[in-house]
């Protein structure tokens, strides 16, 4: 039987970052696509801060919640992603993997800004032990966590995963056709990475030392 005081505790704490990093990365895409003369993003209102507008019901909601209450060791999700025209962007092969990396670029960003929320949260629970305060701290400390860890995770040279999609940009054309070909099986291939334990030791290492460096600012 799950502590209903205390999973709502838990919930309170996690939604913020782990929607704000999920859409929010996708918003990066969105925007970068816009600045490289792709309006398709743009006139769907993908370029936006608003959650809402990239919120996917299964991806941001119902698997992330999950996954927390089975408890699984790792999180993550995904929000709807952001159509990208390639006709409409010159030199694709590079714009492309530009508009790839402000994903992972972006979470990197909210995980230096939730460091600094922490810092915040610890000044003032030093000040009053608030349980706002507290709050504050271990929110924040997720917020850098989570970001660290879905930045890292999606740099994985994986399609469609956005260090995929960089990888598929920089290889010769010949190569690259036959590496997008992969991303059917992406999504299985991540799968058996989880949960057979082998993404642990590949992104486990990099994710804490940040997260740590972060903390420590």
């Amino acid at each position: 039987m799950y502590d209903t005081a205390a999973l709502i505790q838990t919930l309170s704490i996690w939604f913020l970052p782990l929607l704000f990093a999920i859409t929010l990365h996708e918003a990066a895409h969105a925007w970068v696509s816009f600045q490289y003369g792709d309006s398709t993003a743009f006139l769907l209102g993908r370029v936006s801060l608003n959650p809402i507008k990239h919120v996917d019901p299964v991806g941001t909601i119902a698997v992330p919640l999950t996954m927390l209450l089975l408890q699984t060791p790792w999180i993550f999700g995904w929000a709807k992603p952001v159509p990208v025209n390639i006709r409409n962007i010159d030199n694709p092969r590079v714009s492309l993997a530009l508009i790839a990396l402000a994903g992972p670029a972006a979470n990197f960003v909210m995980a230096f800004l939730w460091a600094l929320a922490f810092k915040l949260g610890l000044y003032l629970y030093m000040q009053d032990n608030t349980t706002y305060a507290l709050w504050l701290v271990q929110t924040a400390k997720v917020g850098v966590f989570f970001n660290i860890v879905l930045a890292i995770f999606n740099l994985l040279p994986i399609p469609p995963l956005d260090g995929g999609k960089v990888v598929e940009c920089c290889l010769p054309y010949n190569l690259s056709r036959i590496y997008a070909d992969l991303e059917p099986y992406g999504f299985l291939i991540l799968l058996a990475l989880i949960f057979t334990g082998v993404i642990s030791p590949l992104i486990g290492p990099p994710i804490m030392y940040l997260s740590q460096i972060l903390l420590n600012i």
